[in-house]
């Protein structure tokens, strides 16, 4: 059956579901050692059909976050509760639609596949291959000069003509955006905040590194307006230290890994299909999701 991930049921619901189920629920022996319970430990079964800590952690991982702050006893009966609700109504099924046997197989090949990429991260993504990673990716790196900028965005050169007139008479650079820029920083005086290489369009960037600190360009045409560019501040952009990209660094090494498992397992693998047989149309077709 196709189960929704429900937000956990109140303690009310709990309490009744376990009364009337309560006599076909058999508990694990209370006497076992902590120490020994495991995934597979049987918590309960359902006409024969075992419940495991192992689904339960599973179920547990499932819900929202409110929810498995709740205290430890309510969870566990809880989600017991659920799972024996749920194995009843599957045992009740007669026949497994096609649908439901796919969406197994599909979330199985998804965890297992997760499983070998995770097992194969641990020993392959280590402290250690990222710190490689992060000299040998920046051992070129040279600091490029980045900007801090301003900017009136007109519609005419000659609006932008006038406007920069005004500032060579003394008008305030930010007054002037807040009145006439049409640009979303207009309300802000204009301010970009800081930018580097590549993040404004060729003609802007020119215009801007042209400039000296505190100086206003001559009206530049871009393909959304004529600006008026006021150089606020520059300054070096600097080596980005490992624990600020962390992050990207792990996520470019577990692309690699993976495309190095898959590349190798197909080469290794005996993959036949009859896709020029189909008409990629089918998918869209409700009857492969009503069976």
């Amino acid at each position: 059956m196709a189960y929704k991930r429900n937000r956990f049921l109140s303690g009310a619901w709990i309490s009744a579901v376990m009364v009337i189920l309560g006599a076909a629920v058999a508990t694990a022996q209370e006497d076992e050692a902590q120490a020994d319970l495991g995934p597979s430990t049987v918590v309960a079964t359902v006409n024969g059909e075992a419940i495991t800590l192992g689904h339960m952690a599973y179920a547990r991982a499932l819900l929202p976050a409110e929810d498995r702050n709740l205290p430890d006893d309510v969870l566990f009966e809880g989600i017991l509760a659920q799972l024996v609700q749920r194995v009843l109504l599957a045992q009740a099924v007669e026949e497994t639609p096609q649908r439901i046997e796919s969406a197994l197989e599909v979330e199985g090949w998804s965890l297992l596949a997760g499983t070998l990429v995770d097992q194969a991260a641990a020993e392959q993504i280590t402290d250690e291959a990222v710190s490689e990673f992060y000299t040998e990716f920046f051992s070129n790196f040279r600091p490029q000069r980045e900007f801090n900028a301003s900017h009136i965005l007109v519609a005419s050169e000659e609006e932008a003509a006038t406007l920069g007139q005004s500032l060579a008479d003394g008008a305030d650079f930010a007054e002037l955006a807040q009145e006439h820029s049409t640009g979303p920083s207009g309300p802000e005086g204009g301010l970009l905040g800081w930018f580097g290489p590549g993040a404004m369009v060729p003609a802007f960037e020119a215009a801007v590194s042209e400039l000296e600190v505190g100086q206003v360009s001559e009206p530049v045409q871009t393909e959304f307006g004529w600006h008026l560019i006021l150089l606020n501040e520059t300054r070096l952009q600097e080596r980005p230290t490992l624990e600020v990209v962390r992050r990207e660094i792990v996520a470019e090494m577990e692309r690699a890994l993976v495309e190095e498992l898959v590349t190798r397992l197909r080469d290794e693998a005996e993959i036949e299909g009859a896709i020029d047989q189909l008409d990629p149309a089918i998918l869209k077709d409700p009857r492969l999701l009503s069976q």
